[in-house]
């Protein structure tokens, strides 16, 4: 669930209260990783995996190691990844807590699978 925070009729800030998929990324250049003179098509994949979720009223939430550190530190399973496979755990799924997937990003299919407690 969202809250908004509201100061007369315009609202201030979206605090999401009910993230669900949160992606731990590998080092990118930018936030996307959409960036530069080419642009991985996965990266697109994902984008639109993103959108979809959002779009179904999803919490979902990217971070990366350099700019959210302690997001990595605050997940004891997602740092016990990286310090056993390093960057090639990379990107890292979490879905309602869990890890779904390790080393490769998700099809949208997988996380609504997760989303819905199925394995594929």
């Amino acid at each position: 669930m969202s809250d908004t925070i509201t100061f007369g009729q315009r609202p201030l800030q979206t605090i999401d209260t009910n993230v669900r998929v949160e992606l731990f990324d590998p080092p990118m250049c930018c936030p996307t990783g959409m960036c530069g003179p080419t642009i991985d098509p996965a990266l697109l994949d994902v984008n639109e995996m993103i959108l979809a979720l959002q779009n179904e009223g999803i919490g979902v939430v990217r971070y990366q190691m350099a700019s959210h550190a302690q997001a990595f530190a605050n997940n004891r399973a997602v740092l016990d990844l990286v310090r056993t496979k390093q960057l090639a755990a990379l990107p890292i799924t979490v879905v309602n807590g869990n890890i779904v997937k390790v080393g490769a990003y998700p099809s949208l299919g997988e996380v609504r699978a997760a989303l819905n407690g199925q394995t594929q």
